[in-house]
């Protein structure tokens, strides 16, 4: 089974006035893309490909400086904002019975105006990142709007738990992802340019500068998540599946080592979005299925297997 893409033209970023019929018309596409799937590809969001470029050209600028111009914004440098910084090759292992990822990355979480930004070859870094960051949490604010429509729930429902985003009070995060070229035969057992996982909060976005994300469907088989121009990948992460009793589900995916002899290198950009986090996670239908959670306890016991 392929990824669904839907038109989620009506809710763009660009778009004014719909009806409430529109709007139920999209949720019934959205929920039955996450009911079968897991992942949709939504298209005519708003979010153009020349964003998109401008994001991974100016990260592309900052991953290829030596590591001794990156350190300074290595995460241990950001004191009020942790989870804020550039993570180096093999220091992230989203699968935890694995060796490191093959892959480097910036987070942007933390907007506070004090914090230090890289320069240099990488000037303008800040202004450009910030602003798809925004972008992107718009864009999110929206599907979370149309999802809970799909459920037949409030529409603020998960809004009221996405207030902070941008904040200190709220962890999502906008990712730019850097995977170096690879000789595959020099990697160590079982190690992948990124470990079998499934995503930690709500929902995330991820925008591909090329293929190498794999998806495991329903049956359990892999499947190769092609690249679409102009269209914006979204899942389903661990959270949302427990807030929905497993309505939606939390699928895995990984990305592989290139074939051998392939030299080629990947970026992708991906904005994970989390509820605040001292929300309290509660399953929606009222039942029992999961224990009521905070979002912080959720992702600190996540955390702590994920770094070296």
């Amino acid at each position: 089974m392929s990824i669904p893409v839907v038109d989620f033209g009506v809710c763009s970023l660009t778009g004014k006035y719909v009806t409430e019929e529109q709007i139920l018309s999209l949720a019934k596409e959205l929920k039955a893309a996450f009911l079968e799937v897991g992942f949709v590809f939504l298209k005519n969001t708003g979010i153009t490909q020349e964003e998109v470029d401008r994001v991974m050209d100016i990260s592309k600028k900052f991953f290829l400086q030596p590591d001794e111009l990156k350190r300074p914004f290595s995460r241990k440098n950001f004191v009020n904002s942790p989870k804020h910084g550039w993570l180096a090759i093999e220091t992230e292992r989203v699968d935890p019975l694995q060796p490191g990822d093959l892959k480097e990355s910036f987070d942007l979480v933390s907007l506070h105006p004090d914090i230090p930004w890289p320069s240099g070859d990488a000037k303008g870094f800040q202004e450009i990142q910030t602003s798809f960051f925004q972008r992107c949490k718009e864009l999110s604010l929206r599907v979370l709007r149309v999802m809970a429509h799909s459920l037949g729930l409030d529409p603020e429902l998960f809004l009221s738990a996405h207030r902070f985003i941008g904040t200190e009070e709220n962890g999502t995060t906008l990712r730019s992802l850097y995977y170096p070229p690879i000789n595959c035969e020099k990697a160590k057992e079982g190690q992948l340019r990124c470990g079998e996982h499934s995503d930690y909060g709500s929902i995330t976005l991820l925008f591909q500068g090329s293929e190498g994300l794999q998806v495991r469907n329903r049956s359990g088989e892999f499947i190769s998540a092609p690249v679409i121009p102009e269209a914006v990948l979204i899942n389903i992460a661990n959270l949302m599946q427990r807030w929905t009793s497993d309505h939606f589900v939390s699928v895995r995916h990984r990305v592989l080592l290139p074939p051998a002899g392939d030299s080629s290198t990947r970026q992708s950009l991906a904005f994970f979005v989390q509820p605040d986090l001292e929300a309290l996670i509660t399953c929606i239908d009222g039942s029992s299925k999961y224990p009521s959670v905070k979002t912080c306890t959720y992702l600190n016991q996540i955390y702590a297997t994920l770094y070296d």
